[in-house]
């Protein structure tokens, strides 16, 4: 999993880094600041997927605190009174 979040975009952007080293200005520039740009957007997209899995989760557990409460009367973190 760490190399889909984070291997591929950093081996993108090393591949813009190569493109900028090896070939011959000024499309170097071009392309390989769009190569290191494509990496960032593919780790944003990944890193934005993880916010939005997170919510998910946050909602379930929500869900769960709120079925506990119908059952017993309380919230599962209170004591019974």
């Amino acid at each position: 999993m760490w190399f889909v979040r984070h291997g591929i975009p950093i081996a993108i952007i090393v591949a813009g880094l190569v493109v900028l080293a090896v070939a011959h200005p000024p499309q170097s520039y071009e392309g390989g600041f769009g190569i290191m740009g494509a990496g960032l957007a593919v780790w944003l997209l990944n890193w934005t997927y993880r916010i939005g899995a997170s919510g998910d989760r946050e909602r379930e557990e929500e869900e769960a605190a709120r079925r506990y409460f119908d059952e017993h009367g309380h919230w599962p973190d209170e004591r019974p009174t």
